[in-house]
């Protein structure tokens, strides 16, 4: 086995433990937050509960995503299933956006019909949350630029944690001052946050659903590459794009000096597949063609 090979089985080892660790516990506090919101007639309880469980239901797609992402091509999926993860990660930020439009609505409504609130539980139950959500975000931390789902995923758990610190500022609050009105108000900045988050996560989700250029790959330092390589005299068609939250793809044509020989043009794609993997482009496909009057040669094709 190969480091990189024992490394990369290790990292998928390591994020599966912690989307599994963080489905259990999200979806435990879940229950209790719903008890308790139900309990204490808290809205702010109640909507970060569809909230967390709305995460549980983004760690279980990622979850899912990144098991059929290591399932291996075939005939019909020559790429095997890796894209999946930029569905799960699409969908999530769908499921969010959804999630925050019942939010602002039942705040809304609560406004003019404020209910009577023990802040003192409802702070004691968001303390719970910061613990959990601080642990499974602290989890994910490490590895946030690697992936998508893993930096939505500790987004979501971050935010999650700072929501719970305002919802136990917020129960203290209205254990001493009897204002209920705080309790939507706090839902609505849930909702706030919430819609900031995902609203990032969307737009680079829909970007790479289209085949956009991956926000860690930098175009132009990729150009500078083909640009500074001995024996290449131009390049074109270039396409980057993502086949999963994690691996990028690229083509591209090459002209090259006709005055190299095969094995020449042979490690010339060696030595840009290396040096271009530095620059997140795991996957390169290099098309060669030879340094001629392309005029010429149609015309002769002609006759």
């Amino acid at each position: 086995m190969t480091e990189g090979h024992h490394h990369n089985t290790e990292l998928h080892d390591n994020i599966n433990r912690a989307f599994i660790i963080g489905i259990v516990l999200n979806a435990a506090f879940v229950v209790v937050e719903i008890i308790a919101g139900f309990s204490n007639n808290s809205l702010a309880l109640l909507t970060d509960a569809g909230h967390n469980l709305s995460d549980v239901g983004s760690l279980l797609l990622s979850l899912i995503a990144f098991k059929l992402a290591k399932v291996k091509s075939n005939d019909r999926f020559t790429y095997g299933y890796k894209k999946t993860t930029i569905l799960a990660s699409l969908f999530n930020a769908v499921i969010l956006l959804t999630a925050v439009g019942a939010i602002l609505w039942e705040a809304v409504n609560r406004f003019s019909s404020p209910r009577e609130i023990q802040g003192f539980s409802v702070a004691i139950v968001a303390l719970i949350g910061i613990a959990i959500n601080s642990v499974t975000a602290f989890m994910f931390f490490r590895n946030r630029k690697k992936d998508l789902n893993i930096k939505g995923a500790y987004l979501h758990l971050f935010a999650d944690a700072l929501v719970s610190l305002g919802v136990v500022i917020g129960g203290i609050i209205m254990y001493y001052t009897g204002l209920y009105w705080i309790d939507p108000v706090l839902s609505i900045i849930i909702g706030v946050v919430i819609l900031y988050g995902t609203f990032g996560l969307l737009k680079d989700s829909l970007k790479l659903s289209l085949d956009a250029v991956p926000e860690n790959v930098e175009i132009e330092k990729v150009k500078s590459v083909f640009i500074e390589t001995v024996g290449i005299k131009d390049f074109h068609h270039i396409h980057i794009w993502a086949i999963s939250t994690s691996q990028n793809a690229m083509t591209v044509h090459v002209v090259v000096d006709e005055k190299l020989t095969s094995s020449e043009i042979t490690a010339l794609k060696c030595k840009l597949k290396h040096e271009l993997e530095g620059l997140n482009i795991h996957h390169l496909t290099v098309e060669t063609e030879i340094e001629i009057d392309c005029c010429n040669e149609i015309e002769c094709f002609k006759n």
